[in-house]
């Protein structure tokens, strides 16, 4: 084995395997992880000789610029792959036809493909959104994708994160962390060197980057402290004009191309041979780069600043002259060069592009850049750029950004007397206010909207404030207000010929018609999504989908939901809308969890928990739903967070669960007081509405408070149930298909056998808390042999612990930070939280260290974690 890569043969041999069966048809994604220095490329750069014969290998790199080029990686690999993708990522614009052309190329026999993307963590948002649709079809390619990343650099709103969680569900996943160098391999590195292989060891603590470093800088008498004391060692001896050429070359973070390499130093290549032979650079006819990232860092840190600011003055000037040039890249070296009017005339261009390729987190700071330098640019312009900054902080979640800078572009747009462009920015003002919360805020911004643009000549505006106004009023559940604008933004609609804000229209009439106790509206809703598949306005049929799903389940019209849903997530999927995507998998947790599927439906609320505000709130409330029926902890913080969301809101669709939630789990643990404190002043607003279901629930649980409620005569079976009507309240339940709440309807039933009936159900479902109040009402009517539960059927596992659990205890055993363990599960930080929290208390350990202790005693470890 080559010398730099010692201990790496079971990874290289996995590798290898994977290789194999993705050229079988069988494709997977390999995720290659630790920290920096421990030897990814060196792995990435071993694997042709493991490869199937006919394999293609495809490399393409993340760098570490200030603001990342939209699809960077993806550019790599123009000259190594088709006519389309390299059209596609260079021309960029339509993310579309990007992911289609990767797709093709890797589906392209009989040459099987390895695609490698190296340094993920460093990966712009539109290369994350094309991995994200790579990822989900990996499995049906015969190619294997190969992912490399920091793992100690990923914070818990890491962008990545969300991508890693994808990975993790997908059906085959290789996940390769890679570990330090023993104390032996290092003494095998170091064999023909004067250096002591102890103190290299204890000084690098087996980094291999480390390692390499200290031993080339070898026979200086002693082992450097740092990598880059060992770096800079190296250069010492080299000609000065290699070390310029090294320093100008350092500036740029990322393999420099030959007609840019020729433009910056005047002696041409020739001037590198020297660090070339040292191991610093790799050279080749196209490009150069340095060998390793850390040795770029360290030559570019080592240059004092008044230098390096104008080695970042040459490159600017160097890539401006060159006709097509990547406006990120000038802009960032006219950042690093303090070069205020490059920003100013290259940055909005900058951010169009990354816009117009899906980048919109890198939009949204180049556009943050710019404006930085508002004073240069006139009020219509500087109003254009706070437009596309507030658009592009809403379509990255980073709410707050979003309303001050649309806020800022209204004030401009009042100040100009443009009425068009007002009225426009005050209802993107009214949807950004809304996906904040601000619900007051969102409706103020709505009418001024209509009031700005109703005699302003443009009808197609005009019906799309109308229609939002509609949507606003169908939110807060003022159904006949939503019907009489959603009626006038269709006529308007029909009038300019616009499917998409027909779709929107009909989406909001029928949705309040059907929620306002009007079956029929269905057919509006219906004819919405007619429509907007129609005219293959994907977005529009996402959100009819969603409504059509959302009431069905309210409704328990659970068979038509299950018609409905995996039409509906392969659409999302296919169009990458990812924010209806995460919002159709809560409705499918929403749906699990009245199947009583406690795992599949936290499995699929966890996609609801990041950064979509519409879904975290029913996300949360899932969650909490489970954790109250299971007995687990946990669900208090959860539901304090959901009311927060849902308070803001003012939607009963929001409201009404979580409130429901409070309340059941306020019955369990047996205080009525705070049953009626969560659930009253909700039900005092959801009691009239008739189309949906919160009102019955939440009289039901105040009448089991004791509370008095208005009678309601509705057939829902929470109000049967509050009537006293178990019997029937189960019949439905049971036809519904939703067994926990059949079996909680049944132990209502005063007779002992149904309660027993009704005991083993909530045995068999493992909902704790609710049997252990039946066993008591049992106990209280006399019944001498109650079941003692689920005993007999946990005693393999005697913890009562989900596989996912298991897992977080073996690796607590380990000593793994909550952070680690959802590095190496691939899980968000909070979700380890989670997990940890049902551990500790079903475990009934206080601390983490007794968690180790309990689960050995209990044979949950395997011997080695012993």
């Amino acid at each position: 084995m080559d010398r730099g890569i010692l201990e790496r043969e079971p990874e290289l041999a996995l590798l290898g395997s994977a290789a194999r069966q993705a050229a079988d048809g069988a494709g997977a994604v390999a995720l290659v992880f630790g920290e920096a220095g421990i030897g990814k490329s060196s792995l990435v750069t071993a694997l042709p000789d493991r490869l199937p014969g006919r394999a293609r290998m495809l490399v393409g790199q993340c760098d570490d610029l200030a603001t990342r080029r939209p699809l960077g990686p993806f550019r790599d690999l123009v000259g190594s792959v088709g006519a389309d993708l390299a059209r596609a990522v260079t021309e960029g614009g339509d993310r579309h036809r990007v992911y289609e052309a990767l797709h093709a190329e890797l589906a392209m026999t009989p040459h099987p493909a390895l695609l490698v993307v190296e340094d993920v963590h460093w990966a712009d948002e539109a290369s994350l959104d094309a991995l994200r649709f790579l990822v989900r079809r990996m499995d049906r390619l015969p190619a294997l994708l190969v992912l490399t990343y920091r793992d100690d650099e990923l914070h818990r709103g890491h962008p990545l994160r969300h991508l890693l969680g994808q990975v993790s569900r997908a059906p085959r996943v290789h996940r390769l962390p890679l570990a330090r160098l023993s104390l032996g391999a290092v003494t095998e590195l170091g064999a023909a060197g004067r250096l002591d292989p102890a103190q290299v060891y204890q000084v690098t603590s087996g980094n291999p980057f480390f390692v390499t470093e200290v031993l080339a800088a070898g026979g200086t008498g002693g082992v450097p402290p740092t990598v880059v004391d060992a770096v800079l060692a190296r250069l010492r001896g080299l000609r000065p004009d290699t070390v310029d050429a090294l320093e100008q070359l350092a500036v740029i973070p990322s393999a420099v191309e030959r007609p840019l390499v020729d433009a910056l130093l005047a002696d041409g290549v020739a001037v590198l041979a020297e660090a070339e032979q040292r191991g610093l650079l790799t050279v080749t006819p196209e490009r150069i780069a340095f060998r390793h990232e850390l040795i770029r860092r360290a030559v570019a840190d080592s240059v004092p600043a008044a230098r390096r600011i104008d080695l970042d003055r040459r490159v600017l000037a160097a890539l401006v002259a060159r006709p097509g040039a990547d406006a990120a890249r000038v802009v960032h070296h006219a950042a690093r060069a303090g070069d205020l009017d490059a920003i100013a005339r290259y940055g909005p261009d900058a951010a169009r592009d990354a816009a117009d390729a899906g980048a919109h987190r890198e939009a949204a700071a180049q556009l943050r850049l710019v404006l930085g330098e508002r004073h240069r640019y006139g009020p219509a312009e500087l109003a254009d750029l706070l437009e596309r900054l507030a658009v592009e902080s809403y379509t990255i979640a980073d709410t707050a950004a979003a309303v001050t800078a649309e806020r800022e572009a209204v004030a401009l747009r009042r100040s100009l007397g443009d009425i068009l462009a007002l009225g426009s920015d005050l209802r993107w003002l009214s949807r950004i206010h809304w996906w904040a919360g601000d619900a007051d805020q969102a409706q103020a911004a709505a009418r001024e909207a209509v009031t700005v643009l109703e005699h302003a000549g443009d009808d197609r505006l005009l019906a799309l404030a109308v229609s939002n106004i509609a949507q606003l009023r169908m939110l807060s559940d003022r159904y006949p207000e939503a019907v009489e604008h959603a009626e006038r933004a269709i006529v308007l609609a029909r009038k300019t010929d616009d499917a998409a804000i027909l779709s929107h229209a009909l989406n909001n009439l029928g949705t309040a018609r059907w929620r306002g106790g009007d079956p029929d509206g269905r057919k509006q809703l219906e004819e919405s999504l007619e429509v907007a598949l129609g005219a293959s306005e994907a977005e529009h049929a996402c959100r009819s989908y969603a409504n059509l799903i959302w009431t069905l389940l309210d409704n328990l019209q659970f068979a038509d939901a299950d018609r409905l849903l995996p039409r509906a997530l392969e659409l999302a999927d296919r169009a990458e809308h990812l924010g209806f995507l995460t919002y159709l998998h809560v409705e499918l947790a929403l749906r699990r969890l009245a199947a009583a599927d406690w795992e599949d439906a936290e499995r699929h609320a966890e996609f609801g928990v990041h950064d979509f505000p519409p879904a975290r709130c029913p996300a949360l409330t899932v969650l909490a739903r489970v954790r109250i029926r299971c007995g687990r902890p946990g669900a208090g913080e959860l539901l304090a967070e959901a009311r927060e969301i849902a308070v803001r809101t003012r939607e009963l669709q929001r409201t009404g669960p979580v409130a429901a939630a409070l309340a059941e789990a306020a019955w369990l643990r047996g205080d009525a007081d705070a049953v009626v404190e969560a659930a009253a002043p909700v039900h005092a607003q959801a009691r009239h509405l008739t189309g949906i279901p919160y009102g019955a629930e939440l009289g039901y649980w105040l009448t089991k408070a004791g509370h008095p409620v208005p009678d309601d005569d509705s057939d829902h079976p929470y109000a049967l149930q509050a009537r006293g009507h178990w019997r029937e309240a189960a019949a439905v339940w049971e036809a519904a298909g939703c067994p926990y709440e059949h079996a909680a309807a049944v132990a209502e039933s005063p007779h002992p056998a149904d309660k027993l009936d009704a005991l083993a159900a909530l045995d068999a479902l493992g909902a704790e808390p609710l049997a252990r109040l039946v066993r008591a009402e049992l106990r209280g009517l006399g019944v001498r042999h109650i079941p003692r539960g689920p005993l007999a059927a946990t005693r393999g596992n005697p913890g009562r612990l989900t596989e996912r659990q298991l897992e977080v205890v073996r690796l607590l055993a380990q000593g793994l930070t909550n952070a680690e363990i959802a590095a190496r599960l691939v899980v968000s930080v909070r979700t380890v939280d989670n997990h940890v929290r049902a551990v500790l208390g079903k475990l009934d350990a206080p601390t983490r260290r007794q968690v180790a202790d309990r689960a050995a005693e209990l044979g949950l470890l395997h011997r080695r974690e012993r």
